[in-house]
């Protein structure tokens, strides 16, 4: 059961979350893909599809647990292989992965995430918890949050209960007086219930809720957490 008195700070998932982040990233592969045609044709002709790409950016995740917090140099390095096995040169890894990059911050917010973040940022310090590599100031969504904690930054991935403690500690309070909102059962509800914060599950698929310990509020969309915090 939520506890609106002891919420003095609020920490937000990103993907999945404030934007729906498969058709984002479809939408990025694809224009890699289509930059590799032009620059990198050997690679492109190998890996003949963005799913191709995927596949090798997915090995390659189970090849290099090392980079399994930092998304980017997972996806620039599966670019660089992927070069190098077609006999490309392996220095268009980051202007490719660049091109990707770009791309994949033109998200698509859920229409209810701007009113939401309004609503919220006049009321809470806001702080973002994500395990990918969303840049805020990219998509013009800085201003809303007061700091931005990332795994590839901290270099540890929720649902590490310090990951959420850093995301109290750029708030100024303690993770008790944070309420932590996202998608994910496992990586934002699980994860910061265990780091002592509470948790709000946006179920926007209506899914069943899985686990034994329960989330402190479920939610089908932000507006519902904006009316619960009036």
């Amino acid at each position: 059961m939520l506890n609106l008195e002891r919420i003095r700070a609020i920490s937000l998932d990103l993907d999945d979350t404030l934007w729906p982040i498969w058709p984002t990233i479809e939408r990025a592969e694809k224009v890699l893909h289509s930059w590799l045609e032009i620059n990198a044709p050997m690679t492109a002709a190998m890996f003949s599809t963005p799913r191709a790409l995927r596949e090798i950016r997915d090995a390659m995740g189970q090849q290099r647990p090392d980079l399994a917090h930092d998304l980017t140099a997972l996806r620039r390095e599966s670019i660089r292989v992927a070069l190098c096995s077609a006999g490309d040169d392996p220095g268009l890894a980051e202007p490719a992965f660049e091109f990707f990059f770009a791309e994949r911050h033109n998200v698509t917010l859920f229409p209810d995430a701007l009113p939401a973040l309004e609503f919220l940022a006049a009321r809470y310090p806001l702080v973002s918890i994500s395990n990918g590599n969303a840049e805020l100031a990219r998509m013009g969504l800085a201003p809303f949050f007061v700091a931005s904690v990332a795994a590839l930054k901290v270099g540890l991935a929720k649902p590490d209960p310090r990951i959420f403690h850093a995301a109290a500690g750029a708030a100024g309070v303690l993770p008790q007086e944070v309420l932590h909102v996202g998608d994910d059962v496992l990586l934002d509800v699980l994860g910061a219930r265990d780091s002592g914060m509470q948790a709000a599950w946006l179920n926007r698929a209506q899914a069943l809720w899985p686990h034994a310990e329960t989330p402190d509020l479920e939610l089908a969309s932000l507006s519902e957490l904006c009316d619960a915090l009036k």
